[in-house]
């Protein structure tokens, strides 16, 4: 049988994907009009079969292999290979490390009080401000998840930089250079020119995620022939390069000139395991490639979807208050009493997952459904088509976290909700992230209220996650002062369109519309 999909085009896709604002709608569109199976031209990869059925996902789970083409762009921060596509037989060992690691209850409650105390100055800060000027959460919480990753990856190992002896990680770099390389970071907002050290002595966070951005910038518009607005991009992105390598050296020297070999940080346990240098420096890099994305982001449209559902964030500062009582902040057994945080956490990630799209490649001939599949064909996972797919979630673009409760859970399939991916190539990541993300939310919520800035529109784009286009902007007031009027109550606003289930891998009264929102996306790349 044939499968269904759009007539092929001469630009091999590029003008169809456009027109829908971005791979992450064009999947949804695909879908909507072609059912749950659909042929497509995929940039990059020629052909795709994108499966948003979570039944047939199954057939797909044990696949073990990317295709190399779509993950091209990530070879820059590889020196030796590029760790998203490696054979089965690397990726297995490699991927039992991590896991170790990221995955394992030890190292969450090693680095737990770190992490709160991290938390505890981003809510001591925001409630100093009390109703200032809105804040934009993308930027602070993408910057506060990678200050964590950070101490988690180095060991604290990263801290031994002095911020003013002019040896930092981008000493080197010339004070345009560096304002230029990471003139935006993800939030839009101008970068600290001066040291590479923030104040704790630790890798600079907006540093770090400026120079991800300028080297995925580049290499994405090479892989999908984005036009560049900036003659020295190329330049530009070799410079953040460096500083990325740079950083990283330090921290790997620090760790074996101290003798440290601790394996509840990543750096710790790669050593112990006699990994090389580039392979260490290569895991670094793309751990903390995929942290700061993911939490951050997470954490912002959380609180998005709460300011604009205050009936729900009455309900999460209840049940914290229940929970901690007179404590700023949860222990680590805490959490799992936080049962409607975690639902609302959830149901966040599933209307707004951080990467709203994966891709395999078969290894050899497959039955998908009524479908065959040839060895060598590229399988696209569309995350979010599979999030709001009718049949397994009513109103799928309702905001409701009583889709999580346990009885509700038992009635979907296995795959429906998977914001980390599926099978042997799933984030490993997605223990730790969800343990970050819990705890960053308790502690904000538990002191704070967020509100939506009035007239701020917030559209989502793909920017190798799903980001808000134009920020995520909220005024943000402690719970004990008397709540200033909502947006919702100013007046209408303009929405957005509109622990993983599996072990592996909106306003009030107006519902997000994740399908129907019109912005243009850049760039395209596979989230998982």
């Amino acid at each position: 049988m044939r499968i269904p999909g759009p007539e092929r085009q001469e630009d091999g896709g590029r003008g169809a994907v456009a027109a829908a604002g971005g791979l992450h709608r064009y999947q949804l569109l695909l879908h909507n009009t072609y059912g749950p199976v659909v042929r497509f031209q995929l940039p990059g990869a020629d052909t795709a079969v994108s499966v948003a059925d979570p039944v047939l996902l199954e057939a797909t789970a044990h696949i073990d292999k990317r295709p190399e083409e779509l993950f091209a762009f990530l070879d820059p921060l590889c020196e030796a290979g590029n760790l998203q596509v490696l054979p089965a037989d690397e990726h297995t060992p490699w991927r039992r490390l991590l896991l170790s690691v990221l995955a394992g209850r030890p190292s969450h409650e090693r680095h737990f009080a770190r992490f709160t105390e991290l938390a505890q100055e981003v809510a001591d800060r925001w409630a100093e401000r009390g109703g200032g000027e809105p804040i934009e959460l993308q930027k602070e919480l993408t910057a506060l998840s990678l200050r964590m990753i950070c101490g988690f990856a180095f060991g604290g190992a990263g801290r031994r930089t002095d911020p003013d002896d002019g040896t930092g990680p981008d000493a080197r770099m010339d004070t345009g250079a560096r304002m230029d390389t990471g003139a935006r970071t993800g939030g839009g907002a101008p970068t600290d020119g001066g040291a590479g050290a923030d104040a704790s002595g630790g890798p600079d966070a907006d540093r770090l995620v400026a120079a991800f951005e300028a080297v995925l910038t580049e290499h994405l518009g090479r892989l999908y022939q984005v036009p560049r607005e900036d003659p020295r991009s190329a330049e530009r992105a070799e410079e953040a390069l460096a500083f990325l390598r740079d950083t990283v050296d330090r921290v790997v020297t620090a760790h074996r000139t101290s003798g440290r070999t601790d394996r509840s940080d990543l750096i710790g346990a790669m050593v112990e395991a006699g990994e090389s240098p580039a392979r260490i420096r290569d895991t670094v890099m793309v751990t903390l490639l995929a942290a700061h994305h993911t939490t951050g982001v997470a954490v912002s449209w959380t609180l998005h979807l709460l300011g604009r559902h205050p009936e729900a964030a009455d309900r999460v500062a209840a049940e914290l208050d229940d929970v901690l009582g007179g404590r700023a902040a949860p222990d680590y057994g805490d959490l799992r009493r936080l049962t409607y945080l975690d639902m609302v956490l959830k149901e966040s990630m599933r209307l707004f997952p951080p990467g709203p799209y994966g891709a395999r490649e078969t290894t050899e001939d497959m039955a998908l459904g009524p479908y065959q599949l040839a060895a060598g064909t590229t399988v696209f996972y569309p995350f979010w088509a599979v999030h709001l797919n009718p049949r397994h979630w009513p109103e799928p673009e309702r905001f409701d976290p009583e889709r999580f409760t346990p009885r509700e859970v038992a009635k979907r399939p296995r795959l429906a909700y998977v914001p980390f991916g599926i099978g042997p190539r799933g984030c490993e990541g997605a223990a730790l992230a969800t343990v970050e993300a819990q705890l960053v939310l308790a502690v904000l919520l538990k002191r704070l209220r967020f509100r939506p800035a009035p007239g701020h529109e917030v559209t989502p784009v793909e920017r190798f996650v799903l980001w808000a286009k134009d920020g995520i902007r909220m005024t943000v007031r402690p719970r004990d002062l008397p709540s200033a009027p909502s947006a919702a109550d100013a007046g209408p606003q303009t929405e957005p369109e509109s622990d993983d289930e599996s072990d592996d891998d909106a306003d009030v009264g107006t519902e997000p519309e994740p399908h129907q929102s019109q912005s243009q996306s850049q760039s395209q790349s596979p989230a998982e």
